[in-house]
């Protein structure tokens, strides 16, 4: 049943923020609905959902030199889970990214 709806993650300071209130953001494909979005999250992270948000992005115009062309569209879920249920794929990330953050720090001194 898995139709690989779910392109990949979005990794950024907004999401890790959102992460913790139990909200995860996705890029989806075009032709992804909120109920097919919901199952696919169900199936692979096993944990219940309480609702699914859509953005419709569209792609900006840019311009370099004399040619000008335009970025692609995009879609994203935002996905909130039932209270007390996690992704551990947004935990992981931002545990390192603070592991590095440290190790800076100390150069620097």
């Amino acid at each position: 049943m898995i139709e690989n709806l779910i392109k990949k993650p979005i990794i950024s300071e907004k999401s890790f923020k959102l992460a913790g209130q139990g909200v995860y953001l996705f890029f989806v494909a075009p032709n992804a609905n909120k109920k097919t979005i919901a199952s696919e999250i169900k199936e692979i992270f096993k944990v219940k959902v309480r609702g699914v948000n859509i953005i419709n992005s569209k792609g900006k115009v840019k311009r370099v030199g004399k040619n000008i062309g335009r970025r692609k569209d995009q879609k994203k879920a935002l996905v909130r889970l039932m209270p007390g249920e996690k992704i551990t794929l947004f935990e992981e990330e931002s545990g390192k990214k603070k592991e590095k953050k440290v190790e800076t720090n100390k150069e620097n001194k």
